[in-house]
């Protein structure tokens, strides 16, 4: 059995903890060095089969117009503030300078020529989006190689350049494009260490001891080295999505830190109980390491479930993301325990229990067991929970009809591109787009890139450019390139609306569906709408459309789990419909905060953006997964206390007062590591810490303390009811709870009373 597994690998760890320690850190050093000599950068390509701007990228790509590559643009303004124009004098001169300069960088394959438009004619330099109007504001378009030819360096080259330059010429120099989008410092490291902070800070205060709130946070760190380097490697073999090492620390700090508490949790009883550490050790895994690997398993198994949506690069983040969890998992379960024995009876010298350790009076320390092991702050709790189940109906309406009024602005929900005008005002990107926008009009900062292959067919680029051209929604087209040896002609547009806008997105679905058939008519020609503005779209399409399947398949797969872990189909049933309630909820405070502004500032949000498209559903999996762990962790108590007693009122309020202390310092620990992302600069990156941290916190709360007591009580013992035909069919496999093994504190040898029997309705 499991339990019986996980007691030997506990106990084992415990007994020779510096070879474990060791062996770890030789796997973190060879991680490390395999990361060095094959890892990979990440990189987004956020395109899927099937998509239509999947199709313009390989048409772009048979062109070989270099349209492929990653871009940077440098917008310059004169210093004096508008009184010095591009077309003539120092300004000019300087212009000429810095496009020649940027042009001589190492990987350029070339740049545009603002100066060269200003000598055609004004009206070609407008038409170009290479000078604004006035005059005024000048862009010198940057194309490099693709991503797998670049590195960080480049783009350290090119901030060095301006900063140089800026010193030197009379103008103001601001910078964006790909190249800062791919490789950017995000600022992880920062948000980790706070993280980390935090949580030390909550592990003190719910143990009381240094050394307790040390290990696992030690045991953490570890397992984040391996897992990040782990992702690392596998970047060098595929694409992995650049936001995966952010979201793969958010959720590896979090599940690491938490699966440590629980096993610490359950250790330190055992010390109380007066056992050996080492036999503490591996009761502790035995008992407390059972709902994590069941728990690490649900969220891989969620995460995994991202795959439906037959978006490669979702798929690629979510394995990056579960590798990281399960090696969290084998952390908990095998490092943890090695910490553990090797700690000793430190982690029971903090107050009470380590003073009745030393002075070995075995009835003295049985007496004040509960107050050792923190049954005392349990006291509250208790009464809490009493209080809940005497009252469960107002309490159970009342916790719901919250839920689903934070649900409400969901209906509001709207997917897009968050860009660089999301950025706080301190970046440059967000200069640049603003400098861009004045000069060109907002639509410049997002061109949509038509590729279109004509098939012999002479006269339709003409027919093809003057349909978009006198579309509504599209400001300017750029001249046409032609591949002389495909054919293949693409058009970069300018649409009158920021990439964020929905009208932008309004735009490319009445290009694809209106504009192009119309000018292409029923000949063999075909025409493709891309850009990164279309492929998000694209990918936000797709992700709705499949956002159902990947609901009702972690649903699905989660009852199933949960109906053989607890022999039941209340209990799986009631916890997929609450933690639904809880990831709604969250759903629906992002919605308040980055699309109303609700409480924006308080996160560093200086505008409003759409959620990104692919966000809901990563979310979904993530948040489904991580809401299990609490599921599991409490109602496996309660079930213990079901089967020692019998009496279903006893066993909601013994078990959910028991573990409440616990998930409650758990949650915390995991909504602080959050919400240090929520403060990154990134819009996405603040999304996935502001949505998993308000989750999180509704569930340990509203969902957890509230409405779980109150719907167990009102169903009574039926929360364990299980038709005799399905329990017969059901495998016992090594998931279940009933067996305790002697090893959860409820056998005849810690509790000096007979064990009474299994308890399940038919």
């Amino acid at each position: 059995m499991l339990s019986k597994a996980l007691l030997r690998v506990g106990a084992s760890a415990a007994r020779h903890p510096w070879r474990v320690i060791a062996a770890w850190l030789i796997a973190a050093t060879l991680a490390v060095l395999a990361a060095i000599a094959f890892g990979g950068r990440t990189a987004d390509s956020m395109t899927a089969p099937g998509l239509d701007s999947q199709r313009a990228a390989e048409l772009i790509e048979r062109a070989g117009t270099g349209q492929e590559g990653m871009t940077a643009q440098v917008v310059v303004t004169p210093l004096d503030g508008g009184a010095t124009f591009f077309d003539h004098g120092s300004a000019r001169t300087a212009l000429t300078r810095l496009q020649s300069e940027v042009e001589r960088m190492p990987h350029v394959l070339g740049t545009s020529d603002p100066a060269g438009a200003l000598d055609a004619g004004g009206d070609t330099a407008v038409r170009g989006g290479l000078v604004s109007a006035d005059g005024r504001i000048a862009v010198v378009r940057v194309q490099y190689p693709d991503q797998s030819r670049l590195s960080a360096e480049d783009l350290d080259a090119l901030v060095d350049l301006g900063d140089r330059l800026r010193a030197e010429l009379p103008l103001r120099i601001e910078m964006g494009g790909s190249l800062f989008y791919a490789f950017s410092d995000p600022g992880g490291g920062v948000s980790e260490l706070i993280g980390l902070l935090a949580a030390a800070a909550i592990l003190f205060l719910a143990f009381g001891s240094l050394v307790a709130a040390a290990l696992p946070i030690g045991m953490a760190v570890f397992g984040l080295t391996v897992g990040v380097a782990t992702m690392t490697v596998l970047a060098g073999v595929t694409d992995v999505p650049t936001f995966a090492p952010v979201l793969g620390s958010m959720v590896g700090l979090g599940v690491g830190i938490d699966y440590a508490l629980f096993v610490l949790a359950r250790h330190r009883e055992y010390l109380a109980r007066g056992l050996d550490p080492h036999e503490a050790a591996g009761r502790a895994v035995a008992t407390a390491g059972r709902p994590v690997v069941f728990a690490g398993g649900t969220v891989v198994v969620s995460i995994l479930g991202l795959a439906v949506a037959n978006v490669p690069f979702m798929t690629v983040g979510g394995v990056a993301v579960s590798i990281v969890v399960l090696i969290m998992v084998l952390a908990s379960v095998t490092l943890l325990p090695a910490f553990l024995g090797a700690a000793g009876l430190r982690l029971a010298r903090a107050g009470r229990i380590g003073r009745a350790l030393r002075t070995r009076k075995p009835a003295r320390l049985a007496r004040r067991r509960d107050t050792a092991a923190g049954a005392a702050p349990a006291a509250g709790w208790r009464r809490w929970i009493g209080h809940v189940s005497r009252h469960p109906v107002p309490y159970a309406v009342g916790a719901a009809g919250l839920l689903l009024t934070a649900t409400l602005p969901v209906l509001g929900l709207r997917v897009g591109l968050p860009d660089d005008g999301s950025l706080p005002h301190s970046r440059t990107e967000r200069r640049a787009y603003d400098l861009v926008a004045e000069g060109f009009g907002p639509g410049t900062n997002g061109p949509l890139v038509i590729a279109a292959d004509p098939a012999g067919d002479p006269g339709v680029l003409d027919r093809l450019v003057g349909a978009v051209a006198a579309d509504p929604g599209i400001a300017s087209v750029a001249p046409t390139h032609i591949d002389r040896a495909t054919g293949i002609a693409t058009l970069v547009v300018f649409p009158t609306t920021s990439p964020q806008d929905k009208a932008t997105a309004d735009t490319v679905a009445r290009l694809r569906t209106e504009v192009l058939p119309t000018a292409i008519g029923q000949g063999p020609a075909r025409a493709h709408v891309g850009g990164a503005a279309a492929s998000l779209s694209d990918v936000g399409q797709r992700t709705s459309q499949r956002l159902p399947v990947l609901v009702a398949t972690v649903l699905a797969m989660s009852f199933l789990l949960l109906m053989l872990v607890f022999r039941s189909i209340l209990v799986p049933l009631k916890a997929v419909l609450l933690n639904l309630l809880s990831i709604g909820a969250a759903y629906g405070i992002m919605v308040a905060v980055f699309q109303w502004g609700w409480g924006a500032a308080l996160i560093g949000l200086e505008a409003t953006v759409p959620i990104v498209s692919f966000i809901p559903m990563f979310l979904f999996a993530i948040l489904f997964g991580l809401s299990m762990d609490y599921e599991v962790f409490l109602l496996s108590r309660v079930r213990e206390e079901y089967l020692r007693t019998g009496d279903n009122g006893t066993a909601i309020v013994e078990g959910v007062s028991g573990t409440a202390r616990i998930i409650t310092s758990a949650a915390l620990i995991m909504v602080a590591v959050f919400l240090s992302f929520a403060v990154a600069d990134d819009p996405s990156t603040k999304m996935f810490g502001l949505g998993l941290a308000t989750a999180i916190f509704i569930d340990a709360t509203v969902v957890r303390m509230v409405l779980v007591p109150a719907t167990m009580t009102l169903l009574g013992r039926t929360n364990w009811w299980l038709p005799r035909w399905l329990d017969r069919m059901l495998p016992r496999g090594p998931v279940g709870i009933d067996d305790t093994d002697g090893t959860d504190g409820t056998d005849a040898e810690s509790t000096g009373e007979a064990p009474r029997p299994r308890l399940v309705d038919r």
